[in-house]
């Protein structure tokens, strides 16, 4: 039974990058939410862009919040369930805010372009100005909006620059289709240049596809 539509006007506004990302997927899509939380870009997918769209969550918590909302939400983990997936069972594979958390991103991501004709990816940018300047001035990693953890309490094992991310790309044989770059309060702008977007933002945001 399909989801009731919730009033537009009613529905609580999502993360700015989450936004863009909803933006970038086409209408009727088939869609897997890797990482999804409480499943707040999956429902909005769901209801205004008539998505296909299923979840994976590692957090029982974020599972049980899913499901309680009526959408399509299994527990897993991204190392290690996504070889599970057929090749292309999906247009869009989304993982966001989630790689730096995983304990293999190159595989990973080898698994998203696989199993989605494209991928988006997300994740915060630990080459932005904030990091170094806070790294040169105190000696001690950063807590920041992107970072908002301690450094002995947050999930986050990989951390990466967006420099680094283009690298890992180009390694592997994925193509960068689009980047968009995101600073402090959200402002957003398409990456032309790297090294500027490396230095200027707090987190990148990418959409991928196999060569």
């Amino acid at each position: 039974m399909p989801l009731d539509r919730p009033d537009l006007a009613t529905q609580a506004p999502m993360r700015v990058d989450l936004q863009v990302i909803a933006d970038m997927i086409q209408p009727g899509s088939r869609v897997l939410d890797i990482g999804c939380g409480d499943g707040a870009l999956l429902e909005y997918l769901v209801h205004f862009k008539q998505v296909d769209g299923r979840g994976i969550e590692l957090s029982q918590a974020g599972v049980n919040a899913c499901v309680s909302h009526g959408l399509p939400v299994i527990q897993g983990d991204a190392d290690t369930d996504l070889k599970d997936y057929p090749s292309d069972a999906f247009d869009y594979a989304v993982l966001s805010q989630t790689l730096q958390a995983t304990r293999d991103p190159r595989r990973v991501l080898q698994q998203l372009v696989r199993i989605g004709k494209r991928a988006i990816v997300s994740f915060p940018n630990f080459g932005c100005w904030k990091v170094r300047l806070h790294l040169s001035r105190h000696g001690r990693m950063p807590v920041t909006a992107a970072l908002p953890e301690k450094w002995y309490n947050t999930p986050n094992i990989h951390l990466c620059t967006i420099l680094d991310f283009v690298e890992l790309c180009q390694e592997i044989g994925i193509y960068i289709e689009r980047g968009i770059a995101f600073a402090a309060g959200g402002k957003s702008w398409p990456i032309r240049s790297k090294r500027a977007a490396n230095l200027m933002s707090e987190q990148g945001l990418f959409l991928l596809r196999r060569r």
